[in-house]
C-alpha cells in the first residue's frame, strides 16, 4: 500500500524562484531514494478560516505564501529506509547540505508527518 509524507510551509513570495529550485534539487533525492511521485504546489486559493487554515498552520506572514506539498513511496518501508538514509549524518549528499543548498524558507514552521492512504479514488 501506498504511503504519503505531507508538508505545509510559508515561502517568502520574493523567494518562490528560489523555492522552485531548492525544491527541484532535494525532492529528486526523494525519487532517488524510491519515492513514486514528489508535488509541490503554491498557493492559489487559500479561504481564510474563522479557527484555522494554512496560513495559520505555519504562521505565514502578509509576504509569504503557503506550500502544500507531498511525496508519494510504494510502501512504509521504502520511506523509511529512504528517511534514515537522508538523515544519516554520513550522508554526504550535496542536495542536502545547507550551505550549497540553503532553504529559502523558515523550516522551524514546517509542518510534516506521514499518512497511510485509507481511501483511493482514480479515474477509470
Amino acid at each position: 500500500m501506498p504511503y504519503i509524507d505531507g508538508f505545509i510551509i510559508a515561502v517568502p513570495h520574493s523567494n518562490k524562484e528560489r523555492f522552485i529550485s531548492h525544491a527541484s534539487s532535494c525532492d529528486s533525492i526523494f525519487i532517488d531514494f524510491g519515492a513514486t511521485r514528489v508535488i509541490e504546489c503554491w498557493q492559489d486559493d487559500l479561504p481564510s478560516g474563522e479557527v484555522s487554515d494554512f496560513r495559520q498552520a505555519v504562521q505565514a506572514k502578509g509576504d509569504e505564501a503557503v506550500v502544500f506539498s507531498w511525496v508519494e513511496w510504494p510502501d512504509k518501508a521504502t520511506r523509511d529506509t529512504a528517511m534514515a538514509k537522508m538523515l544519516d549524518p554520513s550522508n554526504s549528499d550535496p542536495r542536502m547540505d545547507p550551505n550549497q543548498n540553503p532553504m529559502p524558507f523558515d523550516g522551524m514552521r514546517m509542518i510534516f508527518g506521514g499518512f497511510t492512504p485509507v481511501v483511493q479514488l482514480s479515474h477509470p
